[in-house]
């Protein structure tokens, strides 16, 4: 998942949900992969063990477009708690590779952070030109994921990520499209959750010599405070060095990102603090922690480019 800036107020995020490159911080050697039977039955109440992936202040995950494997994410799982697992095809994709996945990567042991692909805004537009209004587009997006997370299996309660690709303040249809969605899946079985932008863009002139932004999440918390939403779990997007550390499985804490954990407006749940490929305006001073591809690669395994999370569950969206 990426991001990108589109004007004064409105910064759009890349988020590509696709790591590519190759951490150079050192890291023990995974594992080998287990055997999983892909047809196996799953136990209901499947063990987890509590000490993989977990870092000071949370647990570490990755989120990518395409699935990377059976016996490559039984691997990663010696260093990786949860996963992205993508209910709908993901940004810039034509079909999506996760599907039917769900019951392997739970007999696998992972815990999950469930996204669902949004629209850009010059699709929006497009969609209300042609006489489907944001909220209708959105109540029809959401109804997709919802029916594409009960199909999965997802238990009820668990968290959907709408990935919000654009940010900064939103526009109007922006907002409304968002909004929209995030309170067709509260009324629903399961819950609201949104992947923004948490990088700081200008919002406005200097006011006493001091330079004025905002980031995506803050602009999403207040619309949501301000009329009464339900409250959305935030999905933090921010790669810029510093707060984030680079391309490492050595974690900040998310009281590092620069966003607030607790906010009336919904809860930090989850940061990714590393994409691929990098931004290089953002990321010049931990450019070394990225390969020389500027894709991050989990360590052990030079082929498998991924986007590095960090969550204060080892199971982000509940949704084991």
């Amino acid at each position: 998942m990426r991001l990108a800036v589109l004007g004064l107020g409105l910064a759009t995020l890349a988020v590509c949900g696709c790591s590519r490159g190759r951490s150079t911080v050192s890291a023990a050697a995974p594992r080998p992969a287990a055997e999983v039977d892909p047809n196996a039955k799953v136990e209901p109440n499947a063990k987890v063990d509590p000490s993989i992936g977990s870092v000071a202040g949370g647990y570490r995950g990755f989120d990518r477009n395409d699935y990377p494997g059976d016996a490559t994410m039984a691997a990663l799982h010696n260093t990786f708690a949860f996963t992205g697992y993508w209910l709908t095809n993901p940004p810039g994709e034509n079909a999506n590779s996760w599907l039917g996945k769900r019951a392997l990567l739970r007999q696998q042991g992972w815990g999950f952070l469930v996204l669902a692909n949004g629209h850009l805004d010059a699709e929006i537009l497009k969609a209300n030109k042609l006489g489907t209004t944001p909220a209708n587009l959105a109540r029809k997006d959401a109804a997709l994921a919802v029916s594409a997370a009960r199909s999965e299996g997802f238990p009820a309660h668990t968290i959907l990520f709408l990935d919000q690709e654009e940010g900064g303040n939103l526009l109007a249809e922006q907002a409304a499209y968002l909004l929209t969605w995030t309170e067709a899946v509260a009324a629903s079985d399961y819950r609201p959750g949104v992947y923004a932008s948490g990088q700081p863009v200008p919002n406005g002139p200097p006011r006493a010599g001091k330079a004025q932004t905002s980031t995506t999440i803050g602009d999403i918390r207040s619309r949501v405070n301000a009329v009464h939403l339900h409250e959305i779990a935030i999905f933090d997007a921010q790669d810029a060095c510093p707060p984030a550390p680079g391309c490492t499985v050595q974690a900040k804490p998310l009281s590092a990102s620069g966003e607030p954990i607790l906010n009336a407006g919904g809860e930090l749940v989850a940061w990714q603090y590393a994409q691929s490929p990098r931004r290089p305006s953002l990321t010049k001073s931990c450019a070394k922690t990225y390969a020389a591809d500027g894709n991050c690669y989990a360590p052990g395994f030079p082929t498998t480019f991924l986007d590095m999370d960090l969550a204060s569950s080892a199971d982000p969206s509940h949704g084991r």
